[in-house]
């Protein structure tokens, strides 16, 4: 079973665990943002949450960038940090939609995987 570390915006939380609930059914072993888990502090959760993608035994990314305040394929300044960090550590990382365009020479040539909406995509 592999393991998928879930990423994305709170103001998409929603969205998070509707995906985390495909993959788990698809037989993923999916870890959510530490900050969906109700009261801990930023750093706490942040700092955690890096501590995850860094572990060898999680080794896929999956960043929810979804359209948010009428952006779309939006990702913000956090989760940009956690694409870089799976990137460092060697990782897949896929975006659950398409290429956020201010982002887009970084991603492109870090070899981010845009789904485009389709999870059977993952490999």
């Amino acid at each position: 079973m592999k393991n998928i570390v879930l990423c994305g915006s709170m103001k998409v939380k929603e969205k998070i665990i509707e995906v985390a609930n495909v993959l788990k059914n698809e037989g993923y072993n999916v870890l959510l943002p530490v900050e969906c888990m109700e009261g801990l502090d930023k750093i706490i959760a942040s700092r955690a949450h890096l501590d995850r993608i860094c572990k060898k035994e999680n080794e896929i990314l999956l960043i929810i960038n979804e359209s948010k305040i009428g952006i779309e394929n939006y990702i913000g300044p956090n989760t940009f940090a956690e694409i870089a960090f799976g990137f460092y550590f060697h990782k897949r990382v896929y975006l659950l939609n398409d290429i956020y365009e201010p982002y887009k020479d970084e991603l492109i040539g870090w070899n981010i995987i845009p789904l485009k909406g389709n999870l059977k995509l993952i490999k």
